[in-house]
């Protein structure tokens, strides 16, 4: 590379690292649902790399996040380089659909993916929410458990007990590629078996449409997520780190 790099930002959350009026990198950031801002890069050169990201940070408020494929070991030294460092791994599971034989806990029915009522998830989220905000946090969790906006077509699958939501799992992804996202029971209901028993249904009935494999993403820390999934003959797959600058 030649010519000086020129870094312009071109929208609220979005840069571009221009050479003679081409661009050679792209920065972006992207906030969640639970407020927090990821960032992204793309360039293919790593001085064009710490250019935009010197750039991004110097306009953007601590702290910030950003995942990497823990096997991507530039990319990772990249944004090590510019003071972000590791704050959870989260393993990818390859998870072998089929119909298991779990046993169901007394009094409970579930309602598998595409049949739950908004109404209830969204209480049933609130819940959740205050409940692991009071315990580990809420940051500690992978995902928003509802992002989808009102209307969308549900993607949980719920647990109910008697008239009340006690228990999801939500399945995304395209119809081929699933994707078990966060599972997810009211504190009371705990250790009754309902993770099991909605897990094991979502992956018989992935089985029934052909389906042989679904993935997730678990908290290396959160070790019933893992021993939950590895019940079921999950394999790790690969891995994701959490990087955050603060």
């Amino acid at each position: 590379m030649n010519s000086a790099i020129v870094i312009t930002r071109v929208a609220e959350r979005h840069w571009h690292a221009l050479e003679d009026d081409r661009v050679v990198g792209r920065g972006e950031a992207s906030p969640r649902p639970d407020g927090r801002l990821f960032l992204s890069i793309d360039s293919w050169h790593g001085t064009v790399f710490d250019q935009l990201a010197g750039v991004m940070l110097a306009e953007l408020p601590t702290p910030l996040y950003t995942v990497v494929d823990e096997a991507d070991r530039d990319l990772t030294s990249h944004w090590q380089r510019t003071g972000f460092t590791t704050r959870r791994r989260e393993w990818e599971y390859d998870v072998p659909t089929g119909v298991h034989s779990v046993p169901q806990p007394a009094g409970v029915t579930i309602v598998p993916v595409g049949e739950a009522d908004e109404g209830p998830l969204r209480e049933l989220d609130r819940e959740i929410r205050a409940e692991v905000e009071a315990s580990v946090g809420w940051l500690s969790m992978p995902a928003e458990v509802l992002p989808h906006p009102a209307g969308a077509p549900s993607k949980h699958a719920a647990a109910v007990a008697g008239h009340r939501y006690v228990g999801l799992v939500r399945v995304t992804g395209r119809p081929r590629s699933p994707r078990i996202g966060l599972i997810a029971v009211r504190a009371e209901e705990q250790r009754r078996g309902i993770a099991r028993a909605l897990l094991a249904d979502v992956l018989g009935r992935l089985h029934g449409k052909g389906i042989d494999t679904a993935s997730a993403d678990v908290n290396e820390a959160n070790h019933a997520a893992v021993a939950l999934f590895e019940g079921f003959g999950a394999r790790r797959a690969s891995s994701n780190l959490e990087l955050v600058l603060r």
